[in-house]
């Protein structure tokens, strides 16, 4: 008998532990499936964007004939800003290629180059007027089309819209050694373009870093002082209970709720001007707020309840205990929820598209009262247009916005290893 009882629990026991392996396999596959569709999602992106921060560019030469240019000797300031430098391109293209005659070839071969170029020869001619009735070979940005073409079409890959001839043209100035592509500096000092060559992220970056400012400003403390007084000092009734219980709703509450609250209060209420970042950051700091909130609440809990004792028993005051001794041991938890909030923050869309954020904004701002974008808004409009150089901008923007996002919470990481104390 005894010999059968112990046979059963044999038995029961390799059940169990293969169900048990079955179990950790079953979660390894689970981990392992969502870091493949981790790696294939970041692989897509950094694919489809790494062609971004490379630019194509033509060298030309161009002789700056004072009289195609229409200006008079000796030069002055406000005649260069007039001056027909399109002319000045036009003029060397067609020099370039004698055998374009008919009107719509020639509008085709006029756009091979950018139309920012008549802005970079006005600039480089301002910062050096002796240029005037001299030659100079210059590196000039080629148009999106062109510039597709030139890193994937010749590939054999179907991208853009050049045509056929535009192609044969690209493919002659090629063989000759003046087309090359080289690091894309305009993508990161540049602000939002119609243009696709030329567009950047400089404008939404500061937008985001203003916006993140102003979040920061208004989340950090109140939050802080919400945590402290609901942990330290609040009395625990129905009313304190009520306030928790939807302090702990409002974190899950959607973001575009938070929009529509900035845009009824702060916009038509107060009257806050729309599409900056001080409104931007009104509204991101409501949505923050929660998350401050309850990570300051649970640093304050973890402090041990011998350190507010010890310094009750040598007669601290209780704003004393709370300020002296429990909050400076709370910081590192209270930053760390701080950061992440402004992550989460920093990757919103929905209630920043309610307040006029996602307005075409071509110059970076310089206040939180300039017009402004966001990185998440830049990322929606450029995936919204038809171009295929915009495409990659898109694919490229998400990559500043993850780089922004992976340091903010590394920073968070470090920050709670390096001051945490550990009890």
């Amino acid at each position: 008998m005894s010999n059968l009882i112990r046979e059963m629990v044999r038995s029961n026991l390799k059940k169990r532990y293969q169900a048990e392996q079955r179990f950790r396999l079953y979660g390894l596959a689970s981990v392992g499936f969502g870091l493949l569709c981790l790696a294939l999602l970041f692989a897509d992106i950094i694919y489809k964007g790494a062609g971004a921060f490379r630019q194509t560019v033509v060298e030309v030469e161009l002789y700056f004939d004072p009289e195609v240019l229409g200006l008079n000797i000796p030069v002055e300031t406000d005649q260069i800003r007039s001056a027909n430098f399109d002319g000045v391109i036009r003029l060397m293209l067609r020099e370039r290629f004698p055998e374009v005659t008919t009107r719509a070839d020639r509008r085709a071969l006029y756009g091979l180059l950018s139309v920012n170029a008549v802005y970079d020869l006005q600039a480089l001619v301002m910062a050096n007027p002796k240029l005037i009735g001299q030659s100079r070979k210059i590196w000039l940005l080629a148009d999106d089309d062109v510039d597709m073409y030139y890193k994937y079409g010749r590939e054999g890959e179907q991208v853009g819209r050049l045509a056929e001839i535009s192609r044969i043209w690209v493919e002659q100035l090629a063989d000759d050694g003046v087309v090359k592509t080289q690091f894309n500096t305009g993508f990161f000092t540049n602000g939002d373009s119609r243009d696709p060559e030329i567009s950047g992220v400089k404008g939404a970056v500061m937008g985001s870093f203003f916006t993140l400012i102003v979040t920061f400003i208004i989340s950090f403390p109140i939050g802080v002082a919400a945590a402290i007084y609901m942990e330290e000092f609040a009395p625990k009734n129905k009313l304190t209970d009520f306030i928790e219980v939807n302090i702990n709703n409002l974190a899950a509450v959607p973001s575009i709720i938070f929009g529509l609250l900035g845009l009824a209060v702060f916009i038509n209420f107060f009257g806050v001007p729309r599409s900056v970042p001080l409104v931007g950051g009104l509204v991101l700091s409501l949505m923050t707020l929660p998350t401050v909130i309850i990570s300051s609440r649970a640093s304050i809990t973890a402090v041990p309840p011998s350190i507010r004792e010890a310094a009750l028993g040598i007669g601290a005051s209780k704003v004393q205990v709370v300020l002296h001794h429990v909050l400076p041991l709370a910081i590192p938890g209270m930053l760390t929820g701080a950061i992440i909030g402004m992550a989460r923050a920093l990757g919103e869309t929905a209630p920043l598209l309610m307040i006029g954020m996602i307005a075409f904004i071509i110059d970076p701002p310089s206040s939180v009262l300039d017009p402004a974008t966001t990185l998440p808004v830049q990322i929606y409009l450029w995936a919204d247009s038809p171009e295929r150089a915009f495409t990659e901008r898109t694919s490229a923007a998400i990559m500043v916005l993850l780089a922004f996002l992976i340091v903010m919470n590394s920073l968070a990481v470090w920050l709670r290893r390096r001051l945490e104390t550990r009890w």
